[in-house]
């Protein structure tokens, strides 16, 4: 589905990513897990080629990035940012309007889309449709965020440590809405954060990330029962 192979990023001299090489399943929620300044927000971000990597290549749907220019790239993927990203002078429906895929069509047909969203992610169009961002809580800004990326069409979400600004039960709450979504729209997630409960709850398979280098990749269990070296274990032994 998404294929990193032997990705590096280079800032001033010194490697913040080395030699990556992952294949996201289809279907598959993949968690980047890892502690700050660990690599994972730049690896998730060379995916969708905000961040450009200085060596390897990337591949999705067996197609691999060079031959598409970056605006047909980065439009394979939804993505759902940690500060949400809404903007502030639009309305919640005009804020899913901007997607390139919800302009097709009348107006009418547009509306339908964007409100079918927003009844998925629990903010019905009548009645948060005209908000504008400053008048939802975050939790609500979150959900937004989340209806922009699936109005992308896109099978693959990409989603920068999106819940990790948020209260303990919305957070909560959030992660489950998260599975049924991923469940509607059989998608192909992949998600990053420092939080390893959020890891252990969400994955099919978590990558472990330790100074820009995978320190170990599998399932939950395997990590617990099998850590690579130490450092994997004192960092998963936090969850309890």
């Amino acid at each position: 589905m998404v294929h990193l192979k032997g990705i590096s990023k280079i800032y001033e001299g010194k490697y913040v990513l080395k030699n990556i090489d992952v294949e996201v399943h289809r279907g598959e929620l993949l968690v980047i897990l890892g502690e700050s300044g660990s690599g994972k927000s730049t690896l998730l971000k060379c995916i969708n080629h905000l961040v450009h990597p200085d060596e390897g290549l990337v591949e999705a749907e067996e197609e691999l990035f060079t031959t598409s220019p970056a605006y047909e790239w980065r439009r394979k993927f939804g993505y759902v940012f940690q500060n949400i990203g809404l903007f502030p002078h639009m309305t919640v429906l005009e804020n899913l309007y901007i997607v390139p895929d919800m302009n097709s069509g009348d107006s009418t047909d547009k509306y339908d889309k964007a409100a079918e969203l927003l009844k998925l992610v629990g903010l019905p169009a009548a009645q948060f449709g005209n908000r504008f961002p400053s008048e939802l809580s975050g939790g609500q800004q979150q959900r937004v965020g989340v209806a922009r990326a699936l109005a992308t069409s896109s099978p693959v979400m990409l989603m920068d440590e999106p819940f990790s600004a948020l209260d303990p039960i919305t957070r909560y709450q959030l992660q489950r809405d998260l599975l049924s979504w991923k469940s509607h729209y059989h998608l192909t997630i992949v998600f990053v954060t420092h939080d390893i409960r959020e890891a252990r709850f969400l994955a099919d398979r978590i990558v472990i990330m330790e100074k820009g280098q995978i320190a170990q990749l599998g399932v939950w269990d395997e990590l617990r029962q099998n850590p690579a070296n130490e450092y994997i274990e004192s960092l998963l032994n936090q969850e309890y």
